[in-house]
């Protein structure tokens, strides 16, 4: 018999709900939580672990995509009949009506003392009946407010998630907000187990931090054993995952579908995105909109310096969809029909120009984090990236005390990430003549991030994978 897989880290997930729940034991009332984060992070997962270490009765709800409301709530009782809840036989032989009466029936199998129910996709449960939101509302202020219950709401719909708790909206006021993140990369690098933090961070750019993904890692010494382990099937969890959560973000809209493609591909700009995608301005700021502001899969990156700045690069917002969609998007038919050797050899050519672009962000991010207690990076409140319009300059570090709306940069920096060759003088040279282009960057500190150490000199800091991975050692 094959058992559930093991739960590896989650503590400081796992004590933010043991808090919630502390709560509703220690004041025998209910609490409303909103569980949210992308696709693939492991929510459903945390929240399944969380609820069978309590010990409690529990009801575990998952909706299914475009199923009809009298389907859902045949399910849910369904769900009900076989809970740990003591009233789950109050559900033998039943057809619930509508939502109203499903809660109510709920509430009345609940035991006098603490108890968990969960609806996970949560946002397919409210597309399915608009009505839910409420009548979630009426039941929650009638019943189970006043009853020792911890009922947790979980989505992947990033947009719809942070709505449902808005105001104006029916259950405003009345719940409380939980984010689930994917792994960071110190995560990462437990999860799989390498000691070699260059690796780690590797590792971190194909899975995402997505726990299923470095659960596959098995062992592997590098990134192409790792993507060699995977391409050999065509149902391995790297290839099925990007097709499992594009189907699932874009059932229907297909242009928004081509323009993340042609992101995916490397296009980062409105006019190489729109020739790309064969779209004209306006269909194309739609999709954009979509892409940004409901899916959150895309975002758009503004040169950081003291001058104020319109014209966007857009990234997919996701490294393991960005890989996905750049290499094995593209391979699938070679690797159905089992030439995964020609994908495994497109991707080794590509890989060190590709891995050079994608850690940017994940470094910016790192350093924004060690700024809060390294005094080199003083000041470095905010760190992104600058351009020069016409493409001549470009700088991959730029820290400011805040942006919008910078008003100094503090630290101006280049990052090399190359597999053998330290940053060396020339580097510094391109350094100190881009740091020039920057608006308000004249006099910014100078610091480089290496994957192979440094040989320049008058570098006030560099960073290696060591240090940026300790960035986040505070999360495991």
């Amino acid at each position: 018999m094959v058992g559930k897989r093991a739960f590896v880290g989650r503590q400081q997930d796992l004590g933010r709900l043991r808090r919630h729940l502390d709560a509703v034991v220690n004041d025998g009332a209910g609490r409303l939580l909103s569980v949210r984060g992308r696709r693939q992070a492991g929510k459903s997962r945390l929240v399944t672990e969380f609820a069978d270490r309590s010990g409690l009765p529990q009801l575990f709800f998952t909706a299914s995509r475009l199923a009809s409301c009298q389907e859902e709530l045949a399910r849910l009782a369904q769900a009900a009949r076989h809970s740990t809840l003591p009233g789950a036989h109050l559900f033998d032989g039943i057809t619930l009506a509508d939502w109203h009466g499903a809660l109510r029936q709920v509430a009345s199998a609940l035991p006098a003392g603490p108890a968990i129910v969960v609806f996970d996709e949560f946002p397919w449960l409210t597309e399915a009946s608009p009505s839910l939101e409420g009548a979630l509302q009426v039941a929650w202020d009638g019943v189970f407010e006043s009853t020792p219950v911890l009922m947790i709401l979980i989505g992947s719909d990033l947009a719809m998630m942070e709505a449902l708790t808005s105001y104006n909206r029916p259950l405003f006021g009345r719940a409380k907000e939980c984010v689930v993140d994917p792994f960071t990369v110190a995560d990462t690098a437990a999860m799989i187990g390498v000691d070699d933090c260059s690796v780690a961070v590797d590792a971190q750019l194909v899975t995402g931090g997505y726990p299923r993904l470095c659960l596959e890692w098995r062992g592997a010494p590098d990134v192409m054993s790792f993507l060699r382990m995977q391409l050999t099937d065509e149902n391995s969890d790297l290839v099925v995952i990007g097709r499992t959560v594009l189907a699932a973000e874009f059932p229907t809209e297909i242009q928004a579908r081509h323009v993340l493609g042609a992101i995916g591909a490397g296009d980062r700009t409105n006019k190489a995105i729109s020739t790309r995608a064969g779209l004209q301005a306006a269909p194309l700021a739609r999709s954009l909109h979509l892409l940004r502001e409901a899916k959150r899969v895309v975002a758009a990156d503004l040169p950081v310096s003291t001058r104020p700045a319109r014209e966007p690069r857009y990234r997919v917002a996701d490294s393991y969809l960005r890989f996905w969609l750049r290499f094995i998007e593209p391979a699938l038919p070679d690797i159905s029909r089992g030439r995964w050797d020609l994908a495994l050899a497109r991707m080794r050519d590509s890989w060190l120009d590709y891995r050079g672009r994608a850690v940017e962000p994940l470094m910016r991010a790192s350093l924004e984090r060690l700024a809060t207690s390294d005094p080199r990076l003083a000041g470095a409140s905010v760190v992104g990236g600058y351009w020069t319009r016409s493409g001549t300059a470009e700088v991959d570090l730029v820290g400011v005390d805040q942006w919008p709306g910078a008003t100094r940069v503090s630290v101006v920096g280049s990052i090399k990430w190359r597999d053998h060759s330290p940053f060396d003088q020339r580097d510094l040279s391109d350094l100190v003549a881009h740091r020039a282009e920057v608006p308000g960057g004249h006099d910014a500190t100078l610091v480089a991030v290496s994957r192979s150490g440094c040989m320049a000199r008058d570098l006030a800091a560099v960073y290696g994978p060591e240090d940026l991975v300790s960035a986040w050692s505070d999360r495991t």
